[in-house]
Formats: C-alpha cells, structure tokens, sequence
C-alpha cells in the first residue's frame, strides 16, 4: 500500500484493519494524491495527530561527535528479549531455530492477518549473548516501536527521513509518480546544510530512495566502517548495515545460521569503534528495522481514527498507530547502567537524538514531536568503560591441561643463595723430572753406568 504523505500536516502511520485489496496506488482515483515531493494536504487533515511526547533531554554539551545506527533485520522485542530478565517480554514462547525453516510473511497484509498468522517463537540468551551483554551493561528499550507496520524500506526511510511515501516495499507496476526516488526532506541533507558530515556503510538499498543522496561519495559498503574507524574516521552520523549478516530470516532453505553470526557482525562493528579510540564521544544505537513476521505481545498505540464521514467504508472509524514493537540498544560511555527504558521511543527518536545533539532543526512534524532518547542518558555520570569484546560463534571452546592462557606472570623473588660447595682436593702436584746429563743427546735415554765389583760379598 502506497501514501503520499502530507506536508502541511502530520502523516497517517499506517492503515490498520483496512481491507487490503482498497490499496491507493493510483494518483488519478478519487483519494486525489499528489505527486509526491509536492507539498500537499492531499490525504486529509490530521492536525489532531501527534505522537507521544517525551521529556527534553540534558545537553551533551560537545560530549558526543559520532552517533552510529546500527540496523538489524527482521525481529520483534519477544522474539529476541522477550526472556531479558525485568524487561516487559514474553518469556513462555517456544525456541525458535537458527535458521528459521523460512521468512514469515511480514508485509503490511501481514500484519493485518497477524493474529492467525505471526510466529509465536523466539531466541534466548544463549542465541544472542553479546546482546544480553549490551543490556545489562548498558540501556536497553522495551518500549520502543517502528513506525510502519509492514517490512523493510517503509521503516529504513523513517530512520534516516523521519518519513516514508511507502506502505509495503515498492513493486513493479507501481505509478511512475509513487516510485522512487521520493524527494523527502532528510537527516543527511539536514547534516550538510548544518557543515556536518555523515556517511551510509552498507545502506545503498536504503539511500537511492531519496533524492540526492547517493552518488555522491558518502556510500560506502559496509567493509569500509572498520578502516574509517581504524584512522578514527568517523562523521557526525553514520548509519550502519549488514549485506549479508543482518539476522534476516533465509528467503529460501539451504542456509546456515543467520541469528549468532549475525549478532557476532555486529560485536564486530563495536569493537571497531572501541579499538579506534572512538568510543568517548560516539553514541551506537542498535535496533531491527521491523518485525519479521514475529509474535510479540505488546500492541503498538493507537494514534488516532480515520474519520467517520466523507471516506471509503472499509477506511471509517479505522485506527492509526506505530508498528509492531521491536528491541533497540543503547551502547555510550553516557548511557545509563543496567537501565531498562519503558518510554515511548520509536524509529524517528533516532533522528531527533541526532537532531538534538547536533542542534539540527526537525524535518517534519512527526520528529519535531518526538521523543529524542534522552531518558537513555546521564551525561552527567562518570563515563563508563567499553564493552568487552563479545563471544565468539560456535561453541565456548574448553580450556585443555595446563594454566589457561593469559598474561606473563611477573617474576617473584631471587631464591636465596645455599651454602657454598665444599672446595674439590687440589691433584698432588707431578714428580719433578730429573735433570738431563751434560753432553746427553736429546731425545735419546740416558744409559745406566755399569756396575763396580765389589771386593767383598754381600751378605745372604
């Protein structure tokens, strides 16, 4: 389902409950859209609509230069911490397998059948440890919630424009005027004006949806990260994707584990920032940009009602609200300790944070009402160390005979001197040899005179 979002006044999120075969993807019906990138009040009037304030954050005052967003695919908030102890999860679903047998279905047509058809099953700790790690180290959000209830690039743009043309993916056979690229006003191009760099690793899929922003040097794959981050090169705001290990659901069977190498991806990415001395001043928000398909037990809200008169029947008195609600890490040397935010957040709170931190005016009405994060923070409380170095995929290998490895002992004290050995006995020195006879050749033995006779006999 395609919508031209309004200009002059907040946009719908989604249709929720509506018949799925009432899809505006004309621009000549009598819903009368614009073409997009006009401003337009087109859909109607929704100045009623406003999305749950939150509180106004503590300046970073110059504590933050880099913000990196750091997008996952494809998991609800249970189906990936639903077991996270005090967090507002669904612990009693069954275990899900890595890798899925399949993708679940999760278009907004999708979301609309989810009571019947979302897959009630998710990881443990022991799936995605790292993550566990983050949030006991760190914040992690229990109330935080897409804002499109329907797959990928509907979500992607919200969190780069803090809007979104789009229901479900573009299709081919769409109106040439509701394809992209959208001209939306963006985060990026709010950077620029402001002399702020930014830069996508891995997000080309993402960007070529919005005009102007890509071909022009600041796409990058997301290899590129960790050697910017080696020179320690990072810009204002970065966003970050996976290729190939994002944790989506295999589209076919085949496939190896998506979920723990795609959660070591990641570890990856925050080390790099770690061992690039980046650390002090950067922010890293993890989070999934929809639900995949997956159960999770907290219903989005409910913004507001379509009007009763004067629209479609199958629109009258139907709801708009957020998408479904899905996980989202907080990682900062200012992030709160151990901290389990209940606070409405949604995707758009990252684009205001950004807004906020780099004194950046809001692009549209939805952020500029917005929550920006900030019961997250504490930049007030004494900067906290790195994260460790997450594990490893594959089993925790066991420690074989011998001291485990580590660092060199340090010498311990000089043993001390015994008693002296006992000299050994000087050798008796040689005879000496007896003095050769005058005039005696050399070399030759010297002859024994012969003997006198003696005039008297010896005795017997």
């Amino acid at each position: 389902m395609l919508l031209s979002f309004s200009k002059c006044s907040p946009p719908p999120l989604f249709f929720d409950h509506v018949d799925e075969s009432a899809r505006l993807t004309n621009n000549s019906t009598t819903h009368n859209f614009a073409p997009l990138g006009k401003a337009s009040c087109a859909v109607r009037s929704a100045a009623a609509w406003s999305p749950p304030e939150g509180g106004k954050s503590v300046p970073a005052q110059g504590l933050i230069s880099h913000v990196v967003i750091i997008v996952k695919e494809n998991h609800t908030f249970d189906n990936y911490f639903g077991t996270f102890p005090g967090a507002n999860g669904d612990s009693k679903l069954a275990r899900a397998a890595d890798p899925p047998p399949f993708d679940p279905p999760h278009n907004h047509k999708a979301w609309l059948d989810r009571a019947a058809g979302a897959v009630h099953q998710q990881y443990t700790e022991a799936d995605i440890p790292a993550y566990f790690a983050y949030a006991r180290q760190f914040t992690l959000c229990d109330n935080y919630f897409t804002e499109v209830a329907s797959q990928s690039i509907p979500n992607h743009l919200m969190l780069v424009a803090a809007d979104s043309p789009l229901m479900d993916n573009p299709h081919q056979g769409d109106p040439p005027q509701l394809k992209p690229p959208f001209n939306l006003t963006s985060l990026p191009a709010s950077l620029e004006k402001a002399g702020l760099n930014w830069r996508s690793y891995g997000g080309d899929f993402v960007f070529k949806n919005i005009s102007g922003l890509i071909g022009r040097g600041k796409n990058h794959g997301s290899q590129q990260f960790s050697l910017d981050t080696a020179k320690g090169d990072l810009p204002a705001v970065s966003w970050l994707y996976s290729e190939s290990l994002s944790e989506h659901p295999p589209h076919g069977g085949g496939a190896g584990p998506v979920v723990r190498p795609g959660m070591q991806w990641t570890v990856d990415q925050v080390n790099a920032v770690v061992k690039g001395g980046l650390w002090p001043k950067t922010v890293i928000f993890i989070t999934w940009d929809d639900w995949g398909g997956w159960y999770d037990h907290v219903e989005p809200k409910n913004v507001e009602q379509w009007p009763a008169n004067g629209w479609p029947a199958s629109y009258q008195n139907t709801q708009f609200s957020y998408g479904p609600r899905v996980g989202c890490l907080v990682l900062s040397p200012y992030a709160k300790t151990g901290y389990i935010s209940k606070a409405f957040h949604s995707h758009v709170s990252l684009v205001k944070f950004c807004e906020t931190t780099f004194g950046l005016p809001s692009l549209n009405p939805r952020d500029a009402k917005s929550d920006d994060m900030s019961d997250c923070f504490d930049f007030k409380q004494q900067p906290a160390p790195p994260p460790k170095g997450g594990p490893q995929p594959g089993p925790t290998p066991q420690p074989g005979p011998g001291p485990a490895p580590g660092p060199k002992p340090k010498p311990g004290p000089k043993p001390k001197p015994g008693p002296k050995p006992k000299p050994r006995p000087k050798p008796k020195p040689k005879p000496k040899p007896r003095k050769k006879s005058r005039g005696a050749s050399p070399g030759k033995k010297r002859r024994s005179p012969p003997k006198k006779h003696s005039k008297s006999k010896a005795k017997r």
